[in-house]
């Protein structure tokens, strides 16, 4: 039986007239320096005898032509059908053309631990550094034509670099700018402001919707009674808050009236054994993913509510597969674009979780995840909306534009067909960010956010990685030479 991927009124829609500046703006010319990244000019363009994934859901349709118009997508037409004369053509046969990803947790900044060894001893205290040169580049080299922060570190640096884009200034994807962590103490990282009251939540939250951010992100140890503060002064603004949580479960979080969770169900903690209110437990989640068997009566309650409520959920499954033993490839085009350091960091992470094979630890892991996957499943059958996002924090297995990639293969490791699966990673946040007129699927009158691939993801969901060229605003990036300018550099800057 086909999974329904979204129901009609699976989000919540806030009224119109957002404080944030507008996530999607037209391409205006860009400045000459980066012109020798651009393959394909703006202009009137066919993309001929191509297969085309419409992020729909739908199954893919074999020898099309795209026809773009400036910015946007003038018709998708039959091969057979004549070019109209004043069209360059492209033939590109064998070619793939699916939607620019839209990504909904994909961060720019590079998590690092000081001083770490291979037993995994690392110096106080975790910093996090901006990314803001090399990952913008990385997703747009990998087909993410739109992002959102999901958390921002240093959030002037991310709303300016915003602006640089919307202008022709810099190159990189579309940005739904999330303001600072709306986290409490005990924060994970030093650079987080810590809320100290409601008060603290509901002004924080004004600034920064004055400031021009589009979302804001509550984090593991906020109270529920920040959590409303800040809920209540976003949706004042017109504005959504979605949450990495942990002191406060997701029955809680959903009673509160947020709009999205992060991570699927590996941060809930409303199982975990001695679970105070308005407390992080040390266990962080761990005993609820592993309780929460799909089809079970926690977990049919917890999604029933997730629907009703129409609060959408993230999955982030790249980030959770790092704590599988042996689950995540190590591959050689994402060790390109790492620092030496920060390879060695990910490799002393990488051969430490693979020690724990055949453990009781690795054992727990794998159950969580296996969990994860099926309850995930359940709630899209629900009538759910599933929103995608890789988490690249600070392992370089998850590294932006790779990882957005990554998730689209695990949500097919979780049972979702390819074009699903796409649908999932495009049409699905464009949804969730209001913007499914604009982005998110190929059809006449949208945006032409397209990527172009060298092989059938609809067949083979690992050639989503083989991407050859994509178009933001009409305006064909070369994937390869974007790749090229940031290699060696992904944790440095």
């Amino acid at each position: 039986m086909r999974i329904r991927l979204i129901a009609a009124a699976a989000a919540a829609v806030l009224p119109c007239g957002a404080s944030g500046a507008p996530v999607v703006v037209p391409q205006p010319p860009l400045a000459s320096e980066f012109q020798q990244y651009v393959k394909v000019p703006a202009g009137r363009i066919a993309l001929a005898h191509v297969r085309v994934i419409d992020g729909t859901g739908a199954a893919s349709v074999d020898d099309q032509t795209v026809l773009i118009d400036g910015p946007r997508i003038a018709a998708v037409q039959p091969a057979s059908k004549a070019v109209p004369q004043d069209y360059q053509t492209l033939d590109l046969t064998g070619a793939t053309v699916m939607p620019g990803i839209v990504g909904m947790h994909n961060h720019l900044f590079y998590l690092q631990r000081p001083n770490i060894d291979p037993s995994g001893h690392f110096d106080s205290p975790i910093i996090v550094p901006q990314m803001t040169f090399s990952a913008p580049r990385l997703y747009l080299a990998n087909g993410v034509t739109t992002m959102r922060t999901t958390g921002s570190v240093e959030p002037y640096t991310d709303l300016s670099l915003k602006r640089e884009i919307d202008a022709g200034r810099l190159i990189g994807p579309h940005m739904d700018v999330t303001g600072p962590y709306l986290e409490g103490p005990g924060a994970f990282f030093i650079q987080n402001h810590q809320i100290t009251s409601p008060q603290d939540a509901r002004k924080t939250v004004a600034y920064w919707a004055d400031q021009g951010v589009n979302s804001f992100k509550a984090y593991m140890n906020i109270t529920r009674a920040e959590l409303k503060a800040a809920i209540d002064e976003a949706h004042r603004h017109h504005l959504k808050v979605t949450g990495h949580l942990c002191s406060v479960t997701y029955p809680e979080a959903v009673e509160l009236g947020i709009d999205n969770l992060e991570h699927g169900f590996f941060v809930n903690t409303q199982l975990d054994p001695g679970k105070q209110p308005d407390k992080c437990p040390d266990t962080v989640g761990d005993p609820t993913i592993e309780a929460m068997s799909p089809g079970g009566p926690e977990a049919n309650a917890l999604i029933k509510l997730l629907v009703d409520k129409h609060v959408a959920l993230t999955s982030t499954l790249p980030v959770f597969e790092q704590s599988v033993p042996l689950h995540a490839p190590l591959q050689p085009r994402q060790m390109e674009v790492l620092t030496p350091q920060a390879k060695e960091s990910y490799l002393y992470l990488r051969n430490l979780t693979a020690s724990r094979a055949g453990t009781p630890r690795g054992q727990k892991a794998a159950l969580a995840y296996k969990n994860d996957l099926g309850l995930e499943r359940q709630f899209v059958a629900a009538g759910g909306l599933l929103i995608a996002g890789p988490d690249p924090t600070g392992n370089g297995g998850v590294i932006p534009g790779f990882g957005d990639q990554r998730e689209l293969e695990l949500l097919v490791e979780a049972g979702f067909s390819p074009v699903e699966a796409i649908r999932i990673g495009t049409l699905n946040g464009a949804t969730y960010l209001g913007l499914q007129d604009r982005i998110g699927s190929i059809a006449p009158g949208k945006d032409a956010d397209l990527v172009v691939i060298r092989g059938n993801p609809a067949a083979n969901i690992n050639d989503v990685e083989k991407v050859d060229m994509v178009f933001k605003d009409g305006v064909g990036f070369d994937s390869g030479k974007l790749l090229e300018s940031v290699k060696g550099r992904f944790g440095e800057y």
